[in-house]
C-alpha cells in the first residue's frame, strides 16, 4: 500500500518542503517569544505578563533578526530591574504614580515621628512655645524676657473685651503680628489649656544662672526660697505667685527632678513667671553650706506630726527672723532630702487646727510655702520695725 507513482512522491515533498519553508520564514506565532537566559530563571507569572505586553511581531527579517534580539534582550533586563512586586500591583497605576492607603502612610509617619513633627510644627526661625492666658500674654509682652513671635486671638465677639484689647493693643505697640484664629485652633495650640482667648507664640524661658559665690546687695534682711524637687508644674506657679505676691527677695530651684519653666507654670502663676527671675542651681547643698559659713540661717520644713530629728522644730509662727534667711520647701510627697536636712539649723511646721484623720497630715506643698513665708515676712517685718524705733 506504501507503492506510488514518482509523480505522486514528487508532489507530496514539494507539498512537505513548502510547508516546512513557511515555518521558517515566518518565525514564532504572534504573543510568543523566545526565552533568553534571563528570561528562562525568571516566575512564570513575570513571563506570561511580559507576553501579554509585547506587540505581535513583524516578518522575520535576517539582517536584523540579530540586533532585534539583542535590543529585545536588553529592555528585558532593564523592565526586570523596574519590576514592581506583584504584592505592590495594586498600588501602581498608569504613568508611573503609585497610591498609597492611608493606613500605610499612617504606619510611615508613626515610623518618622520626626517627619510627622515636621509636618503638624510651624516653621519659627528658633524653637518656640505657645504662653496662653490674659496675664502671662501681656506680661510676656510688656516685660521683654522672650522673644515673641505672634499673638493669636480667638474670632468672636468676645475678643472684643477691653483685657484681650490691652493684649492686642501692647502687641501692635511692639510691632508683634496679631491673627485671629478659631477656638479649636487656640485649644490645639494650648494643648486644652484655658486660653481665655488670647495665646503667644514666643521663645520658652529658661533658670537663670545661680553663682553661690556672688553676693547681691538687698536692703533689710533677706528670705531666699528654695524649692528642691517641685515636679508638679500647678504647685510651683502657685508657689512662685505667693513668693513674689509676699515679698520673697529671691527663688532658687534644684534644676535635678524638677519641673521646667513651662507656659503651665507661666497661667498658674497668674503671669508671675513672666516678671520674676527663677534661679536655678544644680547642687542645693554646696549653695546652702556656702551661705552658712556666709552668716546666713537655713531653715527647714516639716509636717504637723514630724518625727524625732535632732534638730529642733518648733511651730513657724514662733521663730523669729533676724538675719538673712533661707527656707527650704520639698517635694510633694516625700519632702526635703537627707541631704539637705543635715544642712537646716531648725525645722519648721504649721501646727493643724484639729485632730486629722490618717492620711491627711500635710498641706499642699504651694499652700505651706504661702502659710510660712506670710508668717515669717511678718516677722521679718516687725524685727525690722524695732531696728528703726531703737535708739
Amino acid at each position: 500500500m506504501w507503492l506510488c507513482s514518482s509523480t505522486h512522491r514528487h508532489k507530496f515533498v514539494l507539498v512537505m518542503c513548502g510547508k516546512l519553508s513557511r515555518l521558517v520564514s515566518v518565525g514564532p506565532p504572534a504573543g510568543s517569544s523566545i526565552l533568553s537566559p534571563e528570561d528562562r530563571s525568571r516566575d512564570p507569572a513575570d513571563r506570561r505578563r511580559h507576553r501579554g505586553s509585547n506587540p505581535p511581531t513583524a516578518p522575520h527579517q535576517p539582517a536584523e533578526a540579530e540586533g532585534i534580539s539583542d535590543r529585545r534582550r536588553s529592555s528585558q533586563g532593564k523592565s526586570s530591574k523596574n519590576e514592581i512586586p506583584p504584592s505592590q500591583k495594586h498600588n501602581h497605576v498608569r504613568g508611573g504614580v503609585f497610591k498609597v492607603s492611608s493606613e500605610l502612610r499612617k504606619l510611615c509617619l508613626e515610623d518618622f515621628p520626626a517627619d510627622k513633627e515636621r509636618q503638624l510644627r510651624p516653621k519659627q526661625a528658633d524653637t518656640s512655645e505657645v504662653v496662653f492666658g490674659i496675664a502671662p500674654c501681656l506680661l510676656a509682652l510688656t516685660q521683654g524676657r522672650r522673644k515673641v513671635y505672634q499673638l493669636l486671638v480667638k474670632d468672636s465677639e468676645t475678643s472684643r473685651r477691653a483685657s484681650i484689647l490691652t493684649v492686642c493693643e501692647e502687641a501692635h505697640r511692639r510691632g508683634v503680628q496679631v491673627s485671629r484664629v478659631s477656638k479649636k485652633h487656640l485649644d490645639k495650640m494650648s494643648l486644652g489649656g484655658v486660653h481665655q482667648g488670647v495665646c503667644l507664640q514666643a521663645s520658652p524661658l529658661n533658670f537663670l544662672t545661680f553663682d553661690s559665690e556672688f553676693n547681691i546687695s538687698e536692703t533689710g534682711i533677706p528670705l531666699w526660697l528654695v524649692l528642691e524637687r517641685i515636679q508638679d508644674p500647678m504647685n510651683l506657679g502657685a508657689i512662685l505667685r505667693s513668693a513674689y505676691f509676699l515679698g520673697v527677695d529671691k527663688v532658687i530651684s534644684s534644676l535635678r527632678h524638677s519641673c521646667p519653666l513651662s507656659p503651665v507654670v507661666s497661667k498658674a502663676s497668674s503671669g508671675v513667671m513672666e516678671a520674676m527671675g527663677v534661679y536655678g542651681c544644680d547642687s542645693l547643698e554646696d549653695m546652702l553650706r556656702t551661705k552658712v559659713e556666709q552668716g546666713w540661717q537655713v531653715i527647714g520644713t516639716v509636717g504637723a506630726d514630724p518625727e524625732e530629728s535632732r534638730i529642733p522644730v518648733i511651730p513657724c509662727s514662733d521663730f523669729q527672723v533676724t538675719k538673712p534667711t533661707m527656707l527650704l520647701m520639698g517635694s510633694e510627697g516625700k519632702g526635703l532630702s537627707g541631704k539637705l536636712l543635715s544642712v537646716c539649723q531648725t525645722l519648721l511646721t504649721i501646727p493643724a487646727g484639729r485632730d486629722l484623720a490618717p492620711g491627711v497630715e500635710s498641706l499642699n506643698v504651694s499652700v505651706a510655702a504661702g502659710i510660712l513665708l506670710h508668717s515669717l515676712l511678718v516677722t521679718k517685718s516687725r524685727c525690722l520695725s524695732r531696728k528703726e524705733t531703737s535708739p
